[in-house]
């Protein structure tokens, strides 16, 4: 009876409080890249709960973020609305003042009828607004053992600690989870947001992790030493090959960083798998929805650049997973190119909630009916004014402020090592992707100094 219910719901708007609508199971990762292992993109990852969560439902295997930050790509996400809409391009940018609290995918929720809580890191840094939602539970402070090492190469930072899960915040936020899908006597459907932090760095988890992945084994990512040779000016000062790059390969710390980076996937993939069980568990599972999302990329030496903040291939792509009852086939991967900002208005249509106009994003459910359906849309970036990014399945196209250029044709060059931007050839090409590009942009928001 659910499932026909669920079915007829995802097609008809409604706004009236039904308790017998979908939950829904929203899990955010951290700086969590591509390095799944259902993506098969570094075949070191050790995923098996990500990779158990796709086996349910569909994952996308070119999924973009709105922007290459944690505070402007979870402000696009949680809003529905683009840097471009809002003027939040930037860390430092604090959307409350820019975003109203009634725009919001939780309060959106919460004012048609469902219960909304949640933990961990769904905004960011100090812009939250606990008031918008039923309940929501942060860990600042957590039980230390001390580490047997740290490491700190220009603010890329790591350490192996020791002790066991529980010294680090992020199982107390699973902990909180776990309560709320165990709650007795419902009478609302729960809208439930878990914000796993790691691998956000620092890298800092048990050393049972590090272990996982014996630094003799590790492999580093693929990379040229000329990467940069064809990349205008706007994009070097980008990768910034002189700060954190230089520095990890002068400490001949480079795989010792990959280590950290994949020890904290499979923390965090831990602390998933933590969550998956008592979902399983909790009887919830035939009327609940689950997306998972990580916010953007990371680089790890790819093009000289660490971190986020950059319109390549590596900072803009993340997990995206959908497991809808009745609805999404089991274990399939979708080649289609979406973004983000697909989330907030495939939620309201599979939940049967109006979709707000001041969305700026589209429903995939089509996709997630069937992965291999036709799409032409392609997924758009944005890291400033005047700086965005079109992917398509085959193709990136970046144009920065001062009208320099960057193409990249992934059917061969799934790197981005040949930037073909000033090839005449494509002349037409890139000024169809630059129709995907926004028209107009709002200026920037004030700042206020926060770190990410």
């Amino acid at each position: 009876m659910f499932r026909t219910a669920f079915l007829f719901l995802s097609v008809v708007a409604s706004t009236s409080f039904a308790a017998d609508r979908p939950n829904v199971l929203f899990v955010a990762v951290d700086d969590l890249n591509h390095w799944v292992g259902h993506l098969s993109r570094n075949d070191q990852t050790i995923t098996p709960n990500l990779d158990r969560l796709a086996s349910w439902g569909v994952s996308f295997e070119r999924a973009y973020c709105a922007a290459p930050a944690c505070n402007p790509s979870r402000a696009a996400l949680m809003s529905g609305m683009r840097p471009s809409t809002t003027g939040v391009y930037h860390n430092p940018h604090d959307y409350r003042p820019h975003i109203k609290s009634e725009q919001t995918l939780n309060s959106y929720y919460r004012a048609n009828g469902y219960r909304v809580t949640g933990a961990g890191k769904i905004y960011h840094g100090r812009f939250e607004r606990p008031d918008d939602w039923d309940d929501y539970f942060k860990k600042s402070k957590v039980p230390s053992e001390g580490a047997f090492s740290k490491s700190n190469y220009n603010g890329v930072t790591w350490s192996v600690l020791k002790g066991d899960d529980d010294v680090v915040a992020d199982y107390y936020t699973v902990n909180y989870c776990i309560d709320e899908l165990q709650r007795k006597n419902r009478d609302t459907p729960f809208f439930l947001a878990c914000g796993i932090f790691r691998p956000h760095m620092p890298w800092s988890v048990p050393k049972k992790y590090f272990d996982m992945h014996p630094l003799a084994h590790i492999k580093l990512p693929p990379y040229r030493e000329d990467d940069l040779d064809d990349i205008p000016t706007p994009g070097v000062k980008t990768a910034k090959p002189q700060g954190d790059h230089r520095k990890i390969r002068a400490g001949n710390a480079w795989k010792e960083a990959v280590q950290a980076y994949l020890a904290s996937i499979t923390f965090a993939d831990a602390q998933l798998g933590r969550l998956l069980d008592a979902f399983e568990a909790s009887g919830q599972k035939e009327n609940t929805l689950v997306v998972l999302w990580g916010d953007h990329g990371w680089h790890l030496g790819e093009k000289h650049h660490w971190r986020k903040f950059a319109l390549w291939e590596e900072s803009m792509r993340a997990p995206l997973l959908w497991v809808v009852p009745g609805l999404t086939p089991k274990g399939k991967i979708s080649p289609r190119t979406v973004d983000f900002m697909s989330i907030y208005p495939t939620l309201c249509e599979l939940t049967g909630l109006k979709t707000p106009a001041h969305l700026d994003g589209v429903s995939i459910k089509p996709l997630l009916q069937d992965p291999h359906a036709q799409w032409d849309r392609p997924a758009l970036t944005t890291h400033g004014i005047n700086r965005h990014a079109v992917r398509t399945e085959r193709w990136r196209y970046i144009r920065y402020e001062d009208g320099s250029e960057e193409l990249y044709d992934h059917d061969a060059d799934p790197y981005e090592w040949a930037n073909l931007a000033g090839n005449a050839q494509h002349t037409e090409l890139k000024k169809q992707l630059a129709e995907w590009m926004p028209k107009t942009e709002k200026p920037e928001v004030a700042k206020v100094e926060i770190k990410c």
